[in-house]
């Protein structure tokens, strides 16, 4: 399991932000911010809820609990007419296990055929 510190220094890093400039952005000294990512301090949950919504990640996420870095809110994004992200998930939720390895390996098509880069 990733620790705190180690997840918030990675998405302090993809945003191409140093300590000082995260520290002044989020009112933060940045003695605090490194405490922070050295896991000598944990955020208050106050102080965890900002740098979630800085982030654009969850809660969970900031704290190791899941890979999942997406808010709930992307769950609502419709993908097409009928379907949110989220009725998607759960009609291949539905499915029997083989089906789904067949959803899986028909979007690993698309992909290719589309020129997207294999995971």
């Amino acid at each position: 399991m990733r620790d705190i510190g180690a997840t918030l220094a990675q998405l302090r890093r993809e945003r191409g932000l140093g300590q000082k400039q995260l520290a002044a952005i989020l009112n933060l000294s940045v003695s605090a911010l490194s405490s922070y990512e050295n896991c000598v301090h944990a955020p208050d949950l106050m102080m965890l809820s900002r740098l979630a919504e800085f982030y654009d990640v969850t809660t969970d996420y900031l704290l190791g609990r899941t890979e999942y870095r997406c808010p709930p809110e992307a769950l609502r994004r419709r993908v097409a007419i009928d379907f949110t992200v989220q009725d998607i998930i759960n009609t291949v939720l539905e499915l029997k296990p083989e089906a789904r390895n067949s959803v899986v390996d028909f979007v690993k098509y698309m992909k290719h055929l589309y020129g997207e880069p294999p995971e």
